[in-house]
């Protein structure tokens, strides 16, 4: 079920174990036909995919704002990541190959790269239709087949995107969907012909897919939280760098395991940079998401808001002080009046040992934490569990790149935040996962190694 606001605009049956079966089952047949067709030819159906989805971009912006709530802004900007990482994949199909190694008297050996078979995608409700583009490119492009399984509470973008796929002539059974929570994610995990399994979401879920995966040797890739450090040092461009937290902690109503949620502002700067922060907090425009000037929308449903209002309940509890938001919001249109919506939120006074700067709260909820030295902010930087992302903004260059190269992350960024391009790797240390999202290491994982070992003279016989 999934509320618009807080109406239900669609039921769907959760698949159980016979209907895993049937996905897996079709999308093995499918496999046999995909991975025998060249990577030019997969290359062409890709972008033709891809064509489709940059025709229909405003229809499945819509169906994505409905679906999740973000503001039609930035479900615009979702589906161009998605329309642009299936053209990437595609240039890349063409591409991917072994090398050969020249070996004593003539003998020689090669390496196929080759695809694995049929793999699961499970998605985050965050980011629909754009994860599930993340996941299935690059398995396509490699040959393999997928069963994709989006989250309960975001089901419907990519039963589109199935439909897309099927227009642009995959295989029948190629790309299929199954729907369902947490049992119909072990159906899946359990699955004899399952080869691998690609994951975006909490923790906890995180190592539960694990663990299932283990049990038949599956590899995994984990996308999972984070609670990211930003940090502001006083030679920034400060301009840029309030821009920057804003969109570090504000895209998709906080709903961004990326997000840089902790920010460490340098003291100096400290009272400035917090002043503007939240008179830009204070404008961000929240309402009905399928407005054009609305950037903030609603938050994905009543529990998620619940908690993230905990979060700040507590903060204030353990001694931080809200400068701005953190309420609920309730829109002029009487037909919005149920929907799940809270002002932005700023939290000043913030301690390294609070409850709202350790764990990920996954909302519109911004820790501002002074530091005075590089040395200091480094090491309180790192003093997480998660690993998923940081930022730096100073305009002395040599500190940006020293302060990226000492931060335990696997996406950093400098005098920038959120920007996610298709050619760059994604993925985090520590708690956050393993294993990589676009560019060229997601083909890696999406491919398996084979050595052949060619002999052009008499076996050399130790009997």
């Amino acid at each position: 079920l999934k509320t618009w606001p807080g109406r239900v605009i669609s039921k769907l049956l959760c698949s159980g174990e016979k209907e895993v079966d049937l996905a897996v089952q079709s999308a093995k047949a499918a496999f046999k036909i995909w991975s025998q067709m060249s990577g030019m030819e997969r290359n062409r159906v890709l972008l033709e995919a891809a064509r489709i989805i940059r025709e229909k971009r405003d229809e499945i912006a819509t169906l994505e704002t409905i679906n999740n709530g973000k503001s039609i802004f930035e479900a615009r900007v979702d589906i161009d990541v998605s329309w642009q990482c299936l053209e990437y994949y595609a240039g890349l199909a063409g591409s991917l190959a072994g090398e050969h190694i020249q070996l004593p008297g003539g003998s020689f050996g090669y390496t196929r790269r080759e695809p694995l078979g049929v793999c699961v995608g499970i998605g985050a409700w965050n980011y629909p239709f754009q994860t599930a583009c993340w996941k299935a490119a690059p398995a396509l492009a490699c040959g393999n087949a997928m069963v994709f399984k989006p989250s309960p509470f975001t089901p419907i973008s990519v039963v589109r995107l199935a439909e897309i796929f099927t227009e642009a002539g995959v295989p029948k059974g190629l790309f299929n969907v199954v729907q369902g929570g947490a049992a119909t994610g072990q159906f899946l995990c359990h699955h004899p012909d399952v080869a691998k399994i690609s994951f975006t979401g909490s923790v906890p879920t995180g190592i539960k897919i694990m663990e299932m995966a283990s049990k038949g040797i599956k590899p995994v890739t984990l996308e999972l939280g984070g609670k990211s450090p930003l940090i502001i040092f006083s030679d920034c461009d400060f301009e840029n760098a309030v821009k920057g937290a804003l969109m570090a902690n504000f895209l998709t109503q906080g709903e961004v395991c990326c997000n840089g949620t902790r920010v460490f502002v340098e003291r100096k700067i400290l009272d400035a940079f917090t002043q503007e922060v939240v008179k830009r907090t204070q404008k961000i425009k929240i309402g009905d998401p399928l407005l054009e000037d609305t950037r903030m929308g609603a938050l994905i449903n009543r529990p998620h808001l619940d908690r993230v209002q905990d979060f700040i309940k507590q903060a204030k509890e353990q001694g931080a002080k809200v400068l701005c938001g953190g309420d609920l919001y309730v829109p002029d249109d009487p037909k919005l009046k149920n929907g799940y919506y809270m002002r932005p939120c700023v939290l000043g006074n913030c301690r390294d040992d609070m409850t709202c700067v350790k764990e990920e709260i996954f909302g519109p909820v911004m820790a501002i934490l002074p530091f005075d030295t590089e040395e200091e902010v480094l090491e309180r930087a790192n003093n997480t569990k998660f690993g998923l992302a940081g930022g730096v903004f100073t305009r002395d260059i040599q500190k940006a790149h020293r302060v990226v190269a000492a931060l335990k992350a696997g996406m950093c960024f400098i005098n920038n935040y959120n920007v996610s391009p298709v050619e760059l790797p994604f993925g985090g240390y520590k708690a956050s996962g393993f294993g990589r999202e676009n560019g060229r290491a997601a083909m890696e994982c999406y491919s398996q190694l084979k050595t052949v070992c060619v002999e052009m003279g008499d076996v050399e016989s130790v009997f």
